[in-house]
């Protein structure tokens, strides 16, 4: 008799989980803000909205304590971002690759583990003397910026695999055409990146209206 092919009913495939279903959280979100330029700015679609929208999740993550990170792409020509969103950003990588993630962006992402003291423990200081304890990891990044389709979408498909969680803000992003745009929040979406807008991060890092940045959150998005 022939052995059945599934001896207990045909198996299940299931289908990978991509995204996260929690709350973006502060305390573990880094936000990076991807060629908001001048000269990018004219062409790009809906651009006084998108520009916006940026310089307001700046401001509140700085409040916030949440580290933001600029890039510029060949900025000898398309030039820098503005002093409303270069002035929060820790540091700003100027780039001729599409994704920041080739250029050392990553590095600035994940932080590197804590280095041994050097000589024998017995000489140390005795607060060297201790295990010595290791950089908290922010594995969510949110995403803004432009091109949507290019840049944006490269970095943020290289940040994935890297293992990070990604939120890509739309109504902070943008392209030359909505086409483009839209075209870039399906492949990103189904490569596992969460699609949000500022003003849902702005109100899930802040999460209370007893928040002390709360005032500063209505000023910035109402």
């Amino acid at each position: 008799m022939a052995t059945p092919l599934y001896p207990r009913g045909p198996a299940t495939i299931e289908a990978p989980f991509h995204g996260a279903l929690m709350l973006i959280d502060a305390d573990e979100s880094q936000l990076v803000l991807v060629d908001f330029q001048a000269r990018l700015k004219p062409v790009m679609w809906d651009a006084e909205a998108v520009w916006a929208n940026a310089a307001r999740l700046a401001t509140l993550a700085q409040a916030l304590s949440v580290p933001t990170w600029g890039t510029e792409q060949n900025p000898s020509r398309l030039g820098e971002m503005p002093p409303e969103i270069r002035s929060h950003c820790r540091q700003v990588l100027a780039k001729m690759q599409f994704s920041a993630v080739e250029e050392g962006l990553g590095e600035w992402l994940q932080p590197e583990p804590p280095q041994a003291p050097k000589g024998n423990a017995r000489s140390l200081p005795r607060h060297l003397q201790k295990p010595q304890p290791g950089v908290e990891e922010r594995k969510t990044i949110v995403l803004a910026g432009c091109e949507a389709h290019i840049c944006l979408m490269q970095t943020a498909l290289d940040v994935l695999e890297d293992e990070f969680e990604v939120w890509v803000v739309t109504d902070a992003c943008s392209s030359r055409t909505e086409r483009n745009r839209d075209a870039a929040y399906d492949r990103l979406a189904g490569a596992g990146a969460e699609l949000v807008t500022a003003e849902m991060v702005a109100f899930e890092w802040v999460r209370t209206a007893e928040h002390s940045q709360f005032k500063l959150l209505q000023s910035l998005f109402k």
